[in-house]
């Protein structure tokens, strides 16, 4: 029997412009691509299938797009080329990913589970289990922006997975926390995987990755290096690791120079996104756009400074006129010289 697929990335790339400064970037909305402007392709021509119910981990050392993939899974972003068909809700597990700072615990979750389209009696429903998950206590009623990176993971993580997504991605959140809380995620993720859940699994710990996942994806540099079962995978990308970390510093410098210049060379071939117009712009959406920030730039001024846009028309009414101010001026001259004289 065919496994039905839950995700498809089909000639998916990435591409990051690289600017000098904030003035260039802003430039870019209304203006061609400078040349000056370099380009930075996070994914090039990645190919994969992710099917019903199973887990996949996705592997690679810093930079080879692993969070960039799992970022367009979720929808955070788009795909510059290719298509990526997605059957079903995904939930996203990151270190504070959704989380605002200045919101306590109890905010953040009921923001969250509401952008999820729960109602407010759901939320009530789910609350305590959510609460008792994170474990955090007392921290709940502070704002995150105080939380640990192990307290961020845990709230992170306990919303999301009441949230019953039907494909649960999970980037590094169990890379923080104690030994307690990593048990605890094992066991809902072990759950999830019971219950015919599809789970994307991103992390450097290989013994992770061979305890949760049926296969795993190797990234290299923004490319599929290869993808199979996860022991046999894993034990070759272990290898490779070994390999590489006894090599001499200049190698590895060299290596990983060669790699990052290839990733700035333009695509060789175009394929087409299916959703290219969705993100793009039109010439009256920048217009609008650019009168927008013009607003917000005039408005923040006088919000900044204290001062109000009547306040500024009212000063200019009330201002007296410049030959009332020299005759007063010229009128106090005069009586002081004339005690003077008479002095």
């Amino acid at each position: 029997m065919a496994k039905n697929i839950k995700v498809a990335f089909k000639h998916v790339s990435k591409e990051y412009d690289l600017y000098q400064n904030k003035s260039d970037k802003i430039k870019s909305l209304f203006l061609p691509k400078s040349k000056q402007n370099q380009s930075f392709w996070a994914l090039r021509d990645v190919n994969f299938n992710i099917y019903d119910g199973e887990t996949v981990g996705l592997i690679g050392i810093n930079g080879s797009g692993k969070s960039t993939i799992s970022n367009i899974m979720s929808g955070v972003i788009p795909p510059t080329q290719g298509e990526v068909v997605i059957n079903g809700e995904t939930s996203l597990i990151a270190i504070a990913v959704g989380l605002k700072g200045p919101l306590t615990g109890y905010e953040n979750v009921r923001l969250k589970l509401l952008m999820h389209g729960l109602k407010t009696s759901e939320i009530n429903a789910l609350m305590p289990s959510i609460i008792d998950f994170a474990d955090i206590g007392d921290f709940m009623n502070q704002p995150i922006q105080n939380y640990s990176s192990g307290m961020r993971s845990r709230l992170g993580f306990a919303i999301s997975v009441h949230t019953d997504p039907d494909i649960l991605v999970i980037d590094e959140a169990l890379s923080v926390g104690d030994s307690t809380f990593y048990k605890k995620c094992v066991d809902k993720i072990t759950e999830f995987k019971e219950a015919g859940r599809t789970i994307v699994f991103v992390s450097h710990s290989l013994g992770q990755m061979k305890g949760l996942c049926d296969r795993i994806i190797w990234m290299h540099y923004g490319q599929v290096r290869e993808i199979g079962d996860a022991q046999e995978v894993a034990d070759k990308y272990d290898e490779f690791v070994r390999w590489f970390n006894g090599q001499p510093k200049s190698y590895k410098k060299e290596y990983q120079d060669d790699y990052k210049t290839t990733q700035k060379q333009p695509q060789k071939v175009n394929y087409p996104n299916p959703n290219a117009n969705k993100y793009r712009l039109s010439w009256f959406d920048k217009i609008m756009m650019t009168l927008l920030i013009a607003l917000a730039i005039f408005f923040g001024y006088f919000v900044g400074t204290g001062h109000s846009v009547m306040g500024l028309f009212k000063a200019s009414d009330d201002r007296p006129a410049e030959n009332q101010v020299v005759k007063t001026a010229t009128t106090e001259t005069i009586h002081i010289e004339t005690n003077k004289t008479t002095a």
